[in-house]
């Protein structure tokens, strides 16, 4: 997927890409739908790095600049155990 977008935006630029995404009802539907999901990505991403104290901030930024391939980044590195200290506040409600 990541080549597919670097494909795009060397061959349309980041206007074409934009150009192409408002270009009817069906490409902005779709738009709207992947901004959503990923807003909703987002919000957990967060809430799960809080409890698990960690950062989430650059995982944000490659999901606002690349898409999918945030979450994707996020999920390979919680699921490798990497920064799993408990939330101070977490472990104190423990």
């Amino acid at each position: 997927f990541s080549g597919l977008t670097a494909y795009a935006l060397y061959h349309y630029g980041v206007v074409g890409v934009v150009e192409l995404e408002t270009a009817n009802a069906v490409t902005v539907a779709a738009f709207a739908d992947l901004v959503i999901a990923l807003s909703l990505v987002v919000l957990w991403m967060r809430q799960d790095a809080r409890e698990r104290g960690a950062s989430v901030a650059p995982y944000v930024v490659l999901t606002l600049a690349l898409g999918s391939v945030g979450p994707l980044l996020y999920l390979i590195r919680r699921e490798s155990g990497v920064s799993r200290r408990p939330h101070p506040v977490a472990a104190a409600a423990r």
